[in-house]
């Protein structure tokens, strides 16, 4: 993809995905809802910074967003302007034939409702959600899957793989966002059978190092083993992805899941501890710190 690039939101994930779209020698217009992160951030990675949404949509080629919710990105690409996100949309002013790359996490149903409002002012909307954490931002090596029309997704390829390793094109519109929820109501069971396995472990007088070793050689192993193992063991739990993200997400799967008719109780049960977990404090923090409360309710400490 030749031309401009805009790119909407520079948090722990988008600041990263963005400079690694730099490195690549994309040209970028940013825009951040809090003006001094995204003037800082334009500075230190040679970037234009925007007045607004509008103003991204106006120059460029391809605008790519990295939001908390789909109200928010709602707001940005199809919106009357809102309080998340100050100043006009970026309809008003965006050229004919924009593609708009959502790579924020939100309900597919809110996906196509975006797309079908975009459609109709001429703009094309790919849904590319990201895996793997703010390391893999940095280094670029993140999984993205990607929902979209064939040919909207080989215009977006390109910008795509500046950021990622792994990428899958998973079908239709809002389907990159079903296979991301699917995936995090996972992850978040898995980190809470990994924090209760520590529990039992700690309880019962075994070597947790040595069951670390075991489960990760094992078929016990996991990425949430390796990655949140640690993190709950010295109760460290510097965000790489806020514990609210994730209960957002997997609400939003037993959601989807509800209104097929499609049972998930396990995610059902992860959503009750991180929930949980929010009603403690820890919403901002990782969502390792659903260990938090497991060790309440089992009277374990690690």
């Amino acid at each position: 993809m030749s031309g401009r690039v805009g790119f909407i939101g520079l948090g722990i994930m988008g600041s990263r995905m963005a400079a690694n779209l730099r490195r690549a020698g994309f040209e970028l217009t940013v825009f951040n809802r809090t003006r001094s992160t995204a003037e800082e951030w334009g500075l230190e990675h040679g970037a234009r910074v925007a007045s607004s949404p509008a103003e991204v949509g106006a120059e460029c080629d391809a605008v790519i967003t990295m939001l908390v919710d789909g109200d928010q990105v709602e707001g940005v690409l199809v919106g009357t302007g809102s309080v998340e996100v100050p100043g006009p949309p970026v309809r008003e002013s965006a050229r004919e034939g924009l593609l708009c790359i959502d790579m924020s996490t939100i309900a597919p149903s809110h996906t196509r409702a975006i797309a079908e409002g975009l459609d109709e002012r001429g703009a094309r909307l790919v849904d590319a959600p990201v895996t793997g954490s703010a390391p893999r931002a940095e280094e670029g090596t993140l999984t993205i899957m990607a929902g979209g029309a064939p040919e909207d997704y080989e215009r977006a390829r390109p910008v795509l793989a500046a950021m990622g390793e792994l990428l899958v094109h998973v079908g239709p519109l809002g389907q990159g966002q079903m296979v991301k929820l699917i995936n995090n109501a996972v992850a978040a069971v898995n980190a809470a059978t990994v924090a209760q396995a520590l529990l039992v472990g700690r309880r019962t007088g075994v070597d947790l190092d040595a069951l670390e070793r075991v489960m990760a050689a094992g078929s016990g192993g996991s990425a949430m083993l390796q990655l949140k193992a640690p993190a709950m063991r010295s109760h460290d739990y510097t965000t790489l992805f806020k514990l609210e993200h994730m209960l957002k997400d997997v609400r939003l799967c037993l959601e989807e899941g509800q209104a097929a008719g499609v049972p998930f109780p396990f995610a059902a049960l992860a959503r009750e501890i991180l929930t949980a977990g929010r009603g403690r404090g820890l919403g901002d923090l990782d969502f390792a710190a659903l260990i938090e409360v497991l060790e309440a309710d089992s009277g374990v400490r690690l």
